[in-house]
């Protein structure tokens, strides 16, 4: 007996680490977002990211069914707005030896027909398959038969007509030869010709359909019905719940019962903000040990009219691992089976799941609840309201219990009905069936009553589906399907009748299998291949074109002064702009936390902001401190911050939690709720300017400074200690490190300006996606500060001097922050500048400025509503009010258009339109023998922008899945994510508004650095290998010296870039090229001074 109860006790651990090992694979395949306030951009599919792009994207597609590429009219679009040329195409498909490209098909009189040329037609045609009733809409509607198809080209067109001495049957000719070739006949059935049909004329009928089988229709639909019940069960786990089982057979979804109630409970649990009261002991109990226990009290009483559930609830273990083995053993699943229903459970609402396993992953998130949610408290209260709803289904269509065994054994017994309710409810059947499998499961409820029309009905359906008029599985060949694509085909190819007479049968037969070898997936990599090729193509020319010609190549002049933004790609307009201004101002890029990853905490915060790059951890606080001299200015704000609060407190909780007096101060208070919204909609700036002078009143301005130097240089600083600010050394280090990054180590100017960046933004529950990237999706405003405040210290520039780097005496760094959004600019700590550079700063100051409206002036252009301003003073105030507008859905477009990132020295690209797709990171090959500075900056700007790049790519493709949708319907939900109305899934991803100019392709990496250096960079570090063996990213060379470009090719290594010289167009000044434009613009040359003197 005792070895009975151990070995019970080892089943029941080895059944907990099955549960909990699935559990943790989860992580893989569930969307990794994080709250709305921490929102970094990453890749879409992170779990699948070991596999080659390619790969991944058909694992993902075979895990969720959403499409990896963009819809095929998208770029037919692009082709026919010469974006993509037919070079790109066939070079596309010379790039996949798979295809065999130039490989032979078939030869008649003059013409060679290679694989590349049917290839070539699948691309840019439509050349599916037709239903009946499309067929006979092209025949009689369209006149298919006497008309060349609409999408011929002319040059086609004409030769089709001058092929043929008769020239008014040239395209009937063309389908009768076609039809003849392939022995088919055109029957002109239609569906509804089948109701006339006995069983007798049908055997007789469906005799060559037999295949040896001499079974009755009835026995044959038999058969094919068990096989398809045995099939449809047998993808529970890897394919489908029993949710997706009842849904197949009943048209019932349980989910739409159980959702709301699941969403309700994980809402309720994990807000932070919103709710007026949440689930009780969530944070003693967590999630669904206080489900558990609260349900039974729960005001909604969702569960009352559920069979049995009062049982169900008690007899629910306390600890969820142990509920969920419960569950999957009563509904029966295999225990082979389980990992792969885990998922499919999770999968089915990935948003909900994705950010309890995020939760779970980061225990360490201050959030005011401090449940603790686990993916394993979800899963058990799903499986357990599964059950309960499913229960209730089959109860009531068909007296059974919900589980695998009962309706296996039910629908064995009654083939018919699973025939019938499986062809209607996967909608394979014409209208005819249609209308009589509704009215039959309606009046009839399940094959124990009406037995005999159940088996007729479902045998009517078997014949259907054998009629050429069905759909056909497999290698059945219709005119519908065959011989329509063999016809278009052919138009498209320019062959006519007399070619279609010369052709072999085997021929056309092999024209259709490179059709359906050449899928979706297919035509989609080619796409893909094709458009990044030719907007990478557009860059390298225009860089070859700029060799030589780019300032700052050699700092051989002292500038007017230097400013160093962030890698951001909307960063590029200003940059140019600015060069255009002044010519003597240099620019440069760095990843926007300058070096300096630290634990902030600003004077008005609670909790400390890690603002470094995902995957860094912060070891140095600083904090954000007031003045000396500032005790009184202190005491006024903290008094004013603290009655906002309250008042804030009592306006949007305790008003709502008072039963009695809710409703009236509700009532008392709309009025001026109502023209504060429509103060923000009607008069945003007049509104906002309002708002900003009451704050200001209530609260008043401390001034600050930065507490960021350490008095301890002896204990260790750790993530889960981090010291108290940067020793000397540190911050020493940290400075030389940024310089030598951006190969700033000399030629320093009189003002040195770090510009982080963030955005604001009234109607944007994604705003912080628009913030930076490389401070962990925040604003880095604060790293700019302090690193200003670090490298102005006369201790930490003499350390740098001692490393090689003088700074002049007469120069000084200014922190900076620009709003991407409203492009608003605040500097930091200006009271503190030196009188005799007030001169040189101000200067430059009114450079900045102009430079930002020029720039919103090129940002105006994307902007419908903008109208081309022709002023940049109107077009800054446009964005400005855009920015503080509470009905605008888009107040920016963030990162949208993004394409490339050049890593290099300024001259590479200084000059050149880049259209604001482009991140731009400083470096120096020239002061980098060993490479160990680019490897760095590839370790943190690969990662950063290729999880830009790749959230950007497949929220555009398939914005509804991988991306959240349109704002207009969103719902903020807890404060930590949006939904879709009251009971949808948690949206991840990014909004259509954010994305919808965007063009999606993967980043191409661009080094000026040397393909000696890159390679053993690649051998050396297995994260970037990753990104770039795997064709998440590409990557590209040029050489330092010659400038030349060489290309990375997956499989093979660095390989020339070889392309014909065109010319690019040449521009004064921007303004002139994008003026009145709103379409993506290719690089321009905008002439240098040099040139114009010339």
């Amino acid at each position: 007996m005792h070895d009975a109860h151990l070995k019970s006790s080892d089943q029941a651990s080895n059944l907990r680490e099955q549960i909990t090992a699935a559990i943790h694979h989860l992580d893989h395949v569930l969307p990794g977002q994080a709250p709305l306030h921490d929102f970094v951009h990453h890749n879409t599919l992170h779990g699948f990211q070991h596999l080659p792009f390619e790969n991944a994207l058909a694992a993902g597609e075979a895990l969720t069914g959403i499409h990896g590429y963009l819809p095929e009219t998208h770029s037919r679009n692009c082709y026919q707005q010469g974006r993509i040329d037919d070079s790109d195409i066939f070079a596309a498909l010379a790039h996949d030896p798979q295809l065999q490209a130039e490989q032979i098909v078939c030869q008649a009189k003059d013409r060679t027909i290679r694989r590349k040329d049917i290839y070539r037609i699948a691309l840019l045609f439509d050349l599916q398959p037709l239903t009946v009733s499309q067929f006979k809409w092209q025949v009689e509607e369209l006149n298919a038969m006497d008309a060349v198809q609409a999408d011929v080209s002319d040059q086609v067109r004409n030769q089709l007509r001058a092929g043929s001495s008769v020239s008014d049957n040239v395209i009937r000719q063309l389908w009768e030869a076609i039809l003849t070739k392939i022995e088919m006949e055109d029957t002109g059935l239609h569906p509804e010709d089948l109701l006339d049909l006995s069983r007798e004329q049908a055997e007789e009928w469906l005799e060559h359909v037999r295949d040896g089988n001499e079974s009755s229709i009835h026995g044959r639909m038999q058969q094919q019905a068990s096989e398809a019940l045995n099939n449809l069960l047998g993808q529970l786990g890897d394919g489908i719940t029993l949710r997706g089982f009842i849904l197949a057979v009943s048209g019932i979804d349980i989910l739409d019962s159980v959702r709301p109630q699941l969403i309700r409970i994980c809402a309720s649990c994990m807000d932070e903000g919103i709710a007026a009261w949440h689930i009780p002991e969530r944070s003693r109990l967590g999630l669904y040990a206080a489900w558990r226990e609260t349900t039974r009290y729960d005001a909604n009483p969702y569960l009352d009219e559920l069979p049995n559930w009062q049982a169900i609830m008690a007899e629910l273990p306390v600890d969820a691992v142990d509920t969920i083995i419960l569950q999957l053993n009563r509904l029966e699943i295999p225990q082979e089976k389980w990992e792969g229903y885990l998922q499919r459970l999770a999968l089915e609402i990935p948003g909900w799941s994705g950010f309890i396993n995020w939760r779970q992953h980061n225990p360490k998130y201050h959030a005011p609840d401090d449940s603790k949610p686990s993916l394993a408290d979800y899963l058990a209260i799903r499986l357990t309201l599964d059950q309960l709803w499913l229960n209730q289904v089959c109860r009531e269509n068909w007296l059974i219990e919900a589980k695998l065994s009962s309706l296996q054994a039910y629908f064995q017994r009654n083939l018919s009905e699973f025939m019938v309710r499986s062809q209607l409810y996967q909608g394979n059947l014409p209208e005819y069936l249609t209308q009589r499998a509704e009215s039959l499961s309606m009046l009839a409820g399940s094959e124990r009553h009406e037995r005999e029309d159940w088996q007729q009905l479902a045998d009517q359906i078997q014949t259907w589906q054998s009629s050429p008029l069905a759909e056909q599985q497999g290698t059945t060949h219709t005119i519908y399907s065959s011989g329509w694509r063999l016809f278009r085909l052919c138009q498209h190819l320019g062959l006519d009748a007399s070619y279609a007479q010369e052709f072999q049968k085997q021929d056309l037969l092999q024209m259709l299998t490179l059709l359906d070898q050449f899928t979706l997936a297919e035509r989609g990599k080619a796409w893909l291949y094709a458009y990044e090729r030719h907007y990478s193509d557009s860059i390298f020319q225009a860089i070859r074109a700029n060799h030589k010609q780019g300032r700052w190549e050699k700092r051989d002049k002292r500038p007017d002064a230097q400013i160093i933004f962030c890698m951001d790609e909307r960063e590029e307009s200003v940059r140019r702009h600015l060069e255009e201004l002044n010519p003597a101002i240099e620019t440069l890029g760095a990843a926007g936390f300058f070096g300096v990853p630290m634990n902030y905490k600003g004077l008005d915060d609670h909790e400390v902001t890690p603002l470094c790059p995902l995957g860094v951890i912060p070891t140095n606080d600083v904090n954000e401190i007031p003045k000396e001299g500032s005790v009184e200015q202190l005491a006024a704000h903290n008094k004013g911050r603290g009655l906002y609060g309250r008042l804030v407190y009592l306006l949007h909780q305790n008003i709502r939690r008072n039963l009695l007096l809710s409703h009236a101060a509700i009532d008392l208070l709309a009025p001026f709720t109502l023209l504060g919204l429509l103060g923000k909609a009607l008069v945003p700036k007049q509104q906002q300017a309002l708002v900003d002078r009451l704050r200001q009143a209530l609260i008043p301005k401390v001034a600050t400074k930065l507490q960021f130097t350490s008095e301890d240089v002896v204990a260790a600083a750790t993530p889960d200690h981090p010291s108290l600010g940067f020793t000397d050394q540190q911050q020493a280090d940290r400075v030389a490190g940024l310089l030598r990054t951006t190969g700033l180590t000399h030629g320093f100017a009189h003002i040195v300006c770090l510009m982080a960046h963030g955005s604001t933004s009234q109607n944007n529950p994604h705003e912080a996606a628009h913030d930076c990237g490389a401070c962990g999706g925040k604003r880095g405003g604060p790293n700019a500060r302090v690193f200003a405040a670090m490298a102005n210290r006369p201790e930490i520039r003499q350390l740098l001097a001692e490393r090689g780097i003088l700074i002049p005496e007469d120069c000084r760094f200014v922190g900076a922050q620009h709003d991407t959004a409203s492009d608003n600019i605040i500097w930091y700590d200006l009271e503190d500048m030196p009188a005799n550079l007030l001169d040189a700063f101000d200067n430059f100051k009114s450079c900045v400025l102009q430079a930002r409206e020029f720039s919103a002036q090129e940002r105006c252009r994307r902007f419908v509503s903008a109208n081309h301003p022709s002023l940049p003073s109107a077009a800054l105030q446009h964005v400005t009010q855009r920015a503080q507008d509470l009905s605008q859905v888009r107040p920016e477009y963030g990162h949208a258009t993004n394409a490339a990132a050049v890593i290099g020295r300024r001259a590479v690209t200084q000059g050149v339109f880049l259209d604001r797709r482009m991140f731009l990171i400083s470096y120096d090959a020239t002061q980098d023998p060993d490479g160990k500075i680019i490897e760095n900056i590839l370790l943190v700007a690969g990662p950063v922008g290729a999880g830009i790049s790749l959230e950007y790519y497949f929220s555009t493709i398939d914005n509804e899945r991988f991306g959240c949708g349109t704002k207009v319907p969103h719902n903020v939900t807890g404060m930590f994510g949006v939904m879709e109305g009251a009971s949808s899934d948690l949206r991840t991803g990014l909004p259509r508004q954010m994305v919808e100019i965007h063009e999606p392709m993967r980043l191409q990496i661009i080094v000026e650095a040397k393909t000696e250096i890159l390679e053993q960079i690649y051998a050396r570090q297995e994260g970037l290998r990753e990104l770039i063996a795997g064709g998440w990213v590409h990557l590209t060379a040029i050489d330092p010296d010659s400038g030349d470009i060489s290309i990375f090719e997956r499989g093979i290594g660095f390989v020339p870039w070889k392309a014909e010289i065109r010319d690019l167009p040449v521009c004064k000044k921007s303004t002139d090229y994008f003026q009145n434009q709103s379409r993506p613009l290719p690089p321009a040359l905008i002439r240098q001074p040099q040139l114009m003197e010339a």
